[in-house]
């Protein structure tokens, strides 16, 4: 039997919703003045989420926009720490979750791809030896002295991407990324994509589109309002939520 190398056990999120940030810091500043005590309004994103992922397991997540999707990858990838509840996780993980958000601008591409693959849990050495073929990857090799803020957003998803695939990860985290760059680098990102699917990597994959989750995962969960409203065959899966929001079969290709 195949070991687990992930398990949530009555994981919680509980977050501050980011279209009332702004709207919040004037109710505080306004409170002060006021003297009065000042609530921060947080909503409960993630709840009573149970998972246990095998080794080797690919794994589609389905839902709504809003189901807590990219929110359960992030408490899944550590960015994000639950409320309430234990993440357990076993092996190395390659998040590709937008893609070249920890870069710093101010350093040069040749810094940034080191920095960030130590972020990953490499060591400085291994990402120097790394560092030629992660470049011509990106294809990038121009823009290696200068600084990460010369790039286009683009060029650093390509950078990101090509970074956090260069090594086998134990367990690969894929949040709408398949299509990265222009339609030449597109294709290299899914051939490269298609090699870990056929390796035994853990793989935990959010996509727009229902059939391609179908095509490359046996099993889903479905996410509705952050609770886990059904974990098993995808196909299962894809038919509950179609016919919870009211699709025939002619939207099954459309993902909210």
């Amino acid at each position: 039997m195949n070991e687990e190398v992930i398990c949530l056990e009555n994981v919680e999120l509980w977050r501050r919703n980011r279209e009332h940030f702004h709207y919040d810091f004037k109710r505080a500043v306004f409170s002060l003045v006021q003297g009065k005590r000042f609530k921060i309004e947080k909503k409960l994103v993630l709840k009573n989420i149970n998972l246990r992922v095998k080794r080797g397991e690919k794994i589609g997540i389905i839902g709504s926009n809003g189901a807590g999707k990219s929110t359960l990858l992030k408490v899944i990838c550590g960015i994000l720490s639950p409320t309430k509840g234990t993440v357990r996780v076993r092996g190395e993980i390659a998040p590709l979750i937008e893609l070249g958000a920890g870069f710093d601008l101010e350093m040069s591409v040749r810094d940034n791809v080191i920095l960030y693959g130590v972020l990953l849990g490499h060591s400085r050495q291994e990402m120097k030896q790394r560092l030629k073929d992660i470049i011509s990857f990106a294809e990038l090799e121009e823009y290696l002295p200068l600084p990460v803020k010369a790039l286009s957003s683009g060029m650093r998803a390509r950078l990101g991407f090509a970074i956090a695939t260069s090594v086998n990860p134990d367990i690969l985290i894929v949040d709408e990324v398949l299509s990265v760059g222009d339609a030449h680098f597109a294709q290299k990102s899914r051939k490269r994509m298609e090699e870990l699917w056929q390796q035994n990597t853990t793989i935990l994959f959010v996509s727009h589109s229902l059939e391609q989750v179908k095509q490359l995962c046996p099993k889903s969960v479905w996410l509705n309002n952050g609770e886990i409203a059904f974990m098993g065959d995808t196909e299962e899966a894809i038919q509950r939520y179609l016919d919870y929001i009211g699709l025939n079969s002619s939207g099954k290709n459309r993902l909210c």
